[in-house]
């Protein structure tokens, strides 16, 4: 019945249509689906084959329904019915395959399915979206809590530090109350009178003690330690045999402790308690320290062990020895790591205490003052001086003109002296206002008044307004018939130079020289502006003062023309001029006559030199000859020191490679030229170059021949000479060379603008730029033994070269750069591999390398910056 059934609930064979066969069969089965956040489903799936036979070739469909609606993948292989006859089935082969359409219920079916799994998905985004923000919250209300107990364990701290203090201090009261109680109770006790033994008497006070010990707050027992020896109280044990005479006397020998011990016993006690209780007290000591010092040494003075100040250099990334010495700033470190106070001592400090303490008001005595004559060629300085001096040193001089530094002194008619510095070229009184030291007190500017103001009138202005002194104008040769007194007065107006005539401060005195006329009123002047300016000197002192002129005299040795500013130089004096020493042998006055000391504010020539010091080095005695021994070497090796590192001043095309070093952020230069038109545009044009970086520094401007004025000026600043259509005489030449002052003449002044430009463009950094020299690609890569990883390579363009920096480049981002060890093809080692060959590379410091990486050749050169 069975068979009967399951027979006819299959379908039987037929032809759908006339010539066609089909043949339907159903399989069921079951498709697990994956869905995003670990979701599964599992669907029922029936699959249909149809297969047809008819004229044509049999033909094979397979469609896939999903009961569930959940789309399945549909798919097998055709499979062939027998065919009942030939001709039927090649008949079959030639039709093409027809494919069943869904039905309406199959489609509705697959849309509700993937409308379902669309919303599975949102819902399953919005669940995590809410559990992310629950997390963010519960996180932030973590940190809320965690700020609140910070906060609340600070307050509770607060108020346990406070409630501590109060009662370590009602602690402390207590204390003081119950020693006081037992001394009122010791004191009573000693009124009443002992009516017990004093073994007894004495534990019984000790036992009271210890009484109201435990009983204070704060203190503990202290815990006994056990003893071996028999206490007092107990029976000692007797050497020998026991006797009746001596077990009836035996309360009589036993002795007890006195009371005086056990108070020494529990003192002891106390204070050693105490001793461990109290903190150790930091010392704070002054260390010296030098230059250089040792670990061990500075540990010493320091009073530390050697391995605390090694841990405190390691902490500070300095591995250093007991025995290896450190600089002072680490040292400086160390000291104040440890809290001690420290005092610093350099080579230097031989120079301390050598010009003496200022001087007290009470010892200021009134001196003469230092006036400077200085002015124009031939306006007739030295002559005014002779005048002034009732002397005839200008007919004596070479070619009429001052040749060196003079320094007079003379004594007018009521008494008083004032002492007079003829300066040629201003030489001294440059290096002087260099070194900062202020020798001149008045400057005596001299024009003539049928010259006017010319170019080293306006110099000398310049000077004396750098020296900051006060200026008195002697205008002199007045007596020529065309002297005129008011072109003076007004060209002095033009360089700021306003006299008491014109509205000014600047006292004006008309002299002849030659005449002597008005020489009166000149020196009137000069004592009317000593006296405003009070100038005073202690001269019970011992001496300082400047050298203003130094030779070197067969016979005599070397001879220094001394001005003594403070104290009194006399015979024996041992003294110190800059890297110079001496004990003075003799004392020569400006008329050479020997003298045995000299004052403030006088000119001397002094003898005894051990050799030549420097014009504008300072003077100053001292007490012993080790002790001028020791400044003379320390100043000698400061200045070999200076002078193996600053080497000389060198030529033009050197100070291009000074200041490309970049030694120099402004260029010092002096310009003269020959009208005064060139000379408002040079100085024009010089303003407008430079940057914020560098510029120029016109140090001196003016019309007329270079002068040795120019060339003192040049030198101090450092700087150089730029003459337009000038030229410079020989004096200034030789003492150019000499100093090595560079000189340069132009006549074009388009080519002072760029020489200028040049210079300040030396002055800037170099930038640096890459040049890009060829690309090649890793085709293979090979391990070597030896050299490691090589690549094997394809110039791709340009060109490799041995030498250059590389970078290696891999999917487009830079992995590594750096250099080529080794450029080889066919085993031999070159220097450059052209475009389109192959190559072998290893890169220095460098293994990482993949097939496909995409190596970058290029070099770095250094472009000099220029100012546009």
């Amino acid at each position: 019945m069975n068979d009967t059934t399951e027979q006819e609930s299959k379908k039987r064979l037929g032809l759908a249509k006339p010539g066609r066969l089909e043949l339907k069969t159903v399989e069921t089965g079951q498709v697990r689906q994956s869905f995003p956040h670990g979701r599964t489903k599992t669907v029922q799936v029936e699959v249909r084959k149809k297969r047809v036979f008819g004229t044509g070739a049999p033909i094979t469909a397979k469609t896939a329904t999903a009961r569930s609606g959940a789309p399945a993948e549909s798919g097998g292989t055709a499979t062939e019915a027998p065919t009942r006859g030939g001709a039927a089935a090649s008949a079959a082969e030639k039709k093409p395959a027809v494919l069943r359409t869904l039905t309406d219920e199959e489609r509705a079916q697959r849309s509700r399915a993937l409308q379902g799994a669309i919303r599975a998905d949102v819902e399953a985004k919005r669940r995590d979206d809410t559990e992310a923000k629950r997390f963010s919250e519960e996180l932030q209300r973590q940190a809320e809590d965690e700020a609140r107990r910070k906060i609340e364990d600070e307050a509770r701290r607060k108020v346990d530090e406070e409630a501590k203090r109060k009662s370590e201090e009602e602690a402390r009261k207590r204390a003081e109350e119950e020693t006081k109680r037992l001394s009122e109770e010791e004191a009573k006790r000693r009124q009443a009178a002992p009516t017990m033994s004093a073994g007894a008497k004495a534990a019984q006070i000790l036992e009271e003690e210890e009484e109201s010990r435990r009983k204070r707050p704060g203190v503990s027992a202290a815990p006994r330690r056990p003893s071996l020896a028999p206490k007092r109280e107990e029976p000692r044990r007797r050497p020998g045999k026991i006797t009746l005479a001596a077990a009836l006397d035996e309360e009589e020998t036993i002795r007890m402790r006195s009371l005086a011990a056990m108070r020494r016993a529990r003192e002891k006690e106390r204070q050693r308690l105490a001793m461990l209780q109290m903190p150790a007290t930091k010392v704070v000591r002054d260390v010296v320290i030098p230059e250089a010092i040792t670990v061990q040494e500075l540990a010493n003075r320091m009073a530390e062990r050697s391995s605390d100040v090694i841990k405190a250099l390691m902490k500070m990334d300095v591995m250093a020895t007991i025995n290896q010495t450190i600089d002072a700033d680490m040292a400086e470190l160390v000291v104040t790591e440890f809290g001690h106070r420290m005092k610093r001592v350099t080579e230097a400090d031989v120079e301390i205490g050598l010009k003496g303490a200022t001087d007290s008001v009470e010892r200021l005595q009134p001196r003469p003052p230092v006036v400077t004559v200085m002015g124009h060629v031939d306006h007739g300085k030295t002559s005014l001086l002779d005048a002034l001096r009732e002397t005839d040193v200008a007919k004596h001089e070479a070619g009429g003109i001052t040749q060196h530094i003079g320094a007079y002194q003379v004594e007018l008619k009521s008494g008083k002296r004032i002492t007079f510095l003829d300066t040629p070229g201003h030489e001294a009184f440059t290096a002087m206002r260099a070194r900062g030291a202020s020798v001149t007190d008045i400057v005596i500017l001299v024009v003539a008044a049928d010259d006017g103001i010319q170019p080293q009138t306006v110099e000398a202005i310049n000077h004396a307004k750098a020296a900051n002194a006060p200026v008195i104008v002697a205008i002199n040769k007045i007596d020529k018939p065309d002297a005129n007194a008011d072109k003076v007065r007004r060209g002095l107006l033009q360089h700021g130079i306003a006299l008491e005539e014109m509205g000014g401060d600047v006292l004006a005195v008309e002299v002849s020289a030659t005449k002597k006329t008005n020489l009166d009123r000149l020196e009137e002047a000069i004592l009317l502006q000593a006296e405003v300016l009070e100038l005073k000197a202690n001269p019970d002192r011992p001496a300082e003062g400047v050298i203003i002129e130094a030779k070197l005299e067969r016979g005599r040795g070397p001879v220094a023309t001394v001005l003594i500013q403070k104290g009194t130089l006399k015979v024996g004096d041992i003294f110190v001029a800059g890297s110079e020493s001496g004990k003075v042998r003799a004392l020569l006055d400006d008329k050479g006559r020997s003298i045995d000391m000299a004052g403030p504010a006088a000119p001397v020539e002094v003898l005894g030199l051990d050799g030549t010091p420097l014009a504008g080095d300072d003077l100053a005695v001292v007490e012993s000859e080790a002790r001028a021994r020791e400044v003379t070497d320390f100043r000698t090796r400061r200045t070999r020191d200076a002078r193996t590192s600053a080497g000389g001043r060198g030529t033009l095309e050197q100070m291009f490679s000074k200041i490309a070093e970049g030694e120099a952020k402004a260029l010092g230069i002096v310009v003269k030229t020959d009208v005064q038109g060139s000379l408002e545009a040079i100085c024009g044009a010089m303003a407008k170059l430079g940057t914020k970086e560098v510029a120029v520094q016109v140090l001196h401007s003016a019309v007329g021949a270079i002068t040795e004025g120019d060339v003192v000026l040049a030198k101090a600043s450092n700087g150089m000479i730029v003459g337009f259509n000038v030229r410079a005489n020989p004096q200034a030449r030789e003492v150019a060379r000499r100093d090595g002052v560079e000189i340069r003449y132009y006549s074009v002044i388009y080519d002072i603008i760029d020489d200028m430009k040049a210079l300040l463009s030396g002055m800037l950094a170099p930038g640096l730029r890459e040049r890009q020299l060829g690309n090649a690609e890793i085709r293979e890569v090979f391990n070597v033994s030896k050299a490691g990883k090589v690549a094997g390579c394809r110039v791709t363009s340009g060109v490799v070269r041995r030498g250059a920096k590389v970078r290696l480049l891999r999917d487009g981002v830079v992995i590594h750069t750096g250099a080529l060890k080794s450029l080889r093809r066919f085993k031999e080692e070159v220097r450059e591999v052209q475009e389109g060959y192959e190559c072998g590379m290893a890169f220095e410091s460098y293994q990482d390398i993949q097939q496909g990486d995409v190596v970058e050749c290029f070099e770095v050169e250094e472009v000099a910056r220029s100012i546009a």
